[in-house]
């Protein structure tokens, strides 16, 4: 373990408070600068944590005590900012989507194997106690083979409560690139890698108007499709089905639900660190609540950092830029199934990521081989 990495944050908006109550938290990390394109923004943040500066990105991305860059700028910069402390030698976590595109992303993990940095991408949700005490399930065989996923996450659209909700609905926006990378990684996570997809899709009205904020009332063009399923076809032969909609009201299903010859499961919302797993037998009666079993407890945004710091030299971090890469490929793929109406290959692959022994990273682990 050693001493704590040194860690500098670019992009200083509404996510960069989740991050920073945590690394409170975490002793593998120590955070010494943050910048933003908005100086006002980095100053707030450094006079909010001790011993943080606030310098200007390109400051912090030549900082000689920077180790790591937390790249949590909008996804259009992620792969400029990425591919600039890359070539500062410094490692990278960014916030999801690892780039903007799969072609972006290519250069970012392509220029770090160059480099011999890691790279590392959220969402680290996957590493909390929810989707890996269900994970664990699996392993421990108590569904049997699997054969069967549904991921569903229906809202009828973010103008309702964000004051400038735009972005998601231009290109690169939507419900899928928003979040289905909390559901794919998920699914990965669960079932191992994607080999083939098919994606249908489509979108119910051509604006939207916000519902808070000082430009309620306004409307917003929509140029994105808004509501987007997927079937997603697993190397291991079971069959996720995704559905991802800014176009519906509610659910009543389980965020995840994962299907086994000898039981299911309903797995918790992916977006959360926690969350309970029910499991029901084949020839039970009722659904059971299993005991957290795996992942990190209390965990939160960061913990993927810290994790990524535990991980072996030359090894892949579980929240690595190899998941990243391989969930990104399959959405783009959904979308691009959808608008040409054929089945695509997913050409990447990545090892299913190690379980997450019980682990609390706050104090003493809570279970033994940890």
């Amino acid at each position: 373990m050693g001493k704590p990495l040194n860690v500098g944050i670019i992009g200083c908006g509404k996510i960069v408070g989740q991050y920073l109550e945590n690394f409170g938290r975490l002793d593998e990390v120590n955070l010494v600068a943050v910048a933003d394109i908005d100086p006002v923004r980095a100053q707030a943040v450094a006079d909010s944590y001790e011993g943080v500066r606030a310098l200007s990105v390109d400051e912090l991305l030549t900082a000689d005590d920077v180790e790591l860059v937390l790249n949590l700028t909008i996804p259009a910069a992620h792969a400029d900012i990425a591919l600039k402390a890359i070539a500062a030698g410094k490692a990278v976590y960014g916030e999801k989507p690892l780039a903007a595109t799969t072609a972006e992303a290519r250069q970012v993990l392509e220029a770090a194997k160059a480099a011999g940095v890691v790279v590392g991408c959220a969402p680290d949700t996957v590493l909390g106690t929810g989707i890996q005490t269900a994970r664990k399930a699996i392993d421990d065989g108590l569904i049997g083979r699997p054969i069967a996923a549904t991921a569903t996450m229906v809202t009828p659209g973010h103008e309702r409560w964000h004051p400038n909700p735009d972005f998601y609905y231009q290109p690169g926006g939507g419900p899928l690139l928003d979040m289905g990378p909390y559901y794919v990684s998920a699914l990965v996570t669960l079932l191992g890698p994607v080999v083939s997809v098919t994606g249908v899709a489509s979108r119910i009205r051509d604006e939207r108007t916000i519902g808070s904020g000082p430009r309620a009332g306004e409307t917003v063009p929509v140029e994105i499709d808004t509501h987007v399923t997927g079937v997603l076809v697993h190397a291991s032969g079971a069959l996720s089905t995704l559905v991802m909609s800014f176009d519906s009201v509610k659910t009543k299903s389980a965020n995840i639900e994962v299907h086994g010859e000898l039981g299911s499961l309903a797995v918790p919302d992916p977006n959360h660190f926690d969350g309970d797993t029910q499991l029901f037998r084949l020839g039970g009666t009722e659904w059971e609540t299993l005991p957290v079993s795996a992942g990190y407890v209390d965990s939160g945004r960061g913990f993927g950092i810290a994790d990524l710091i535990r991980t072996a030299s030359g090894e892949e971090p579980r929240a690595g830029g190899a998941l990243a890469f391989h969930a990104l490929e399959i959405m783009e793929a959904v979308l691009e199934s959808a608008h040409t109406g054929r089945s695509l290959p997913v050409s990447s692959t990545v090892e299913r990521p190690a379980l997450v022994p019980l682990t609390s990273l706050v104090g003493e682990s809570v279970a033994s081989g940890t």
